[in-house]
């Protein structure tokens, strides 16, 4: 890589692409950027070894949707598993590559250096769609989102919406058919010259919504042996990425556990009130709810900045999620909504939580002037 450097950098052969270069040096390698000015902490941790240990907590979810895939069409053992790895592998690849050659050519038109936050990104769109989803689809749900989620913001850290819930927004507004129904979960697809049969049946989260019971057991939904996208059926993987994240410090507790306490408090409201009767907590081992609080909710670029406002976005996010379930079966899956209305209102709840300290601090001075 030394060897190379100076054909990438200013004045070399190929210095027009010096930020194409700095993107794969900087990923096989610790920077060597040093600080002349200001005071800053030191840390061999750069913001990809960061996202590199958010995709390590994706992993339990990832190699566990692999397994739920296979077994959903009647497969056992490795053979379920190598199904559904070779059915999400492609996926990945097309959301990656759509993805980084967009970031790829916004760098170099910018002159600026690759962001690294597309290294989640790129996996965390593929875990939320259905594995039946098209590659096409996939792919032009990831521009949408790059382009219009993130560039026209300015970038990585500049967004204001979570990047990969807006691609399934985007899809799912834009080809409902194919994101949600009984049909979308389940594919027939020919592996190793046998042919897989697929099945049609509602997710858990859709005879929640229409007849109130769960159509699977409590423990197979919370081990995620349902149908349903491909890395949010098992609440126990999401859970243990969830303490991988809090381990490290990268994800904050404080919105992690007010979306669950939210979650949970419209969950008990609807069910004294008389309007549902089934348990509340069955709304965070079902659908994307224990996905979106452990992988979405806590993006720190785009949820709450301010402690005070990390438990309100937290616990709206929380209610709000549920509140759509119940209240529009249209919408079954209410934690995409609902995070991404949080992402554009949680600046605004950050600015009146330091207005609010601002004045008690005022009021404060006044006192001890007086």
């Amino acid at each position: 890589m030394d060897n190379l450097k100076p054909t990438f950098s200013e004045g070399g052969k190929l210095g027009f692409l010096a930020s194409t270069f700095d993107a794969f040096e900087t990923f096989l390698f610790v920077p060597n950027t040093t600080t002349v000015r200001g005071a800053h902490i030191r840390d061999c941790n750069d913001m990809k070894r960061t996202m590199i240990m958010v995709v390590l907590a994706l992993m339990p979810a990832f190699l566990f949707g692999c397994f739920n895939t296979g077994s959903q069409v009647g497969l056992e053992g490795f053979q379920a598993f190598f199904y559904g790895l070779v059915r999400v592998l492609p996926m990945v690849c097309v959301s990656y590559i759509v993805g980084l050659a967009i970031e790829f050519y916004f760098a170099q038109v910018r002159g600026h250096e690759v962001n690294e936050g597309f290294l989640v990104t790129g996996l965390l769109i593929p875990m939320i769609f259905p594995v039946s989803t098209p590659l096409w689809m996939v792919g032009l749900s990831t521009a949408f989102a790059v382009v219009f989620g993130k560039e026209v913001f300015g970038g990585t850290g500049m967004n204001v919406f979570n990047p990969a819930l807006l691609a399934r927004a985007f899809a799912f507004f834009a080809y409902t058919p194919s994101m949600s129904g009984e049909t979308v979960w389940y594919s027939n697809w020919t592996m190793m010259g046998a042919q897989v049969d697929g099945a049609t049946g509602a997710t858990a989260l859709e005879n929640l919504a229409t007849t109130g019971s769960l159509g699977f057991s409590p423990l197979d939904a919370f081990l995620g042996f349902i149908p349903g996208s491909f890395g949010e059926t098992s609440t126990l993987a999401i859970l243990i990425g969830g303490a991988i994240l809090l381990v490290t410090g990268i994800a904050s507790w404080r919105t992690m556990i007010s979306v669950f306490v939210g979650g949970l408090a419209m969950g008990y409201l609807f069910q004294l009130t008389g309007v549902t009767e089934y348990p509340a907590w069955w709304h965070l081992i079902v659908g994307g709810f224990a996905f979106g609080a452990v992988f979405m909710a806590t993006d720190p670029v785009t949820s709450a900045q301010t402690d005070t406002g990390k438990y309100i976005v937290g616990l709206m996010t929380g209610a709000l999620a549920v509140l759509i379930r119940v209240v529009n079966p249209a919408y079954p899956e209410g934690m995409m909504l609902s995070i991404l209305f949080m992402n554009a209102l949680a600046p605004l709840v950050d600015y009146y939580v330091v207005e609010a300290n601002i004045a008690r601090r005022n009021k404060r001075g006044v006192k001890l002037a007086k």
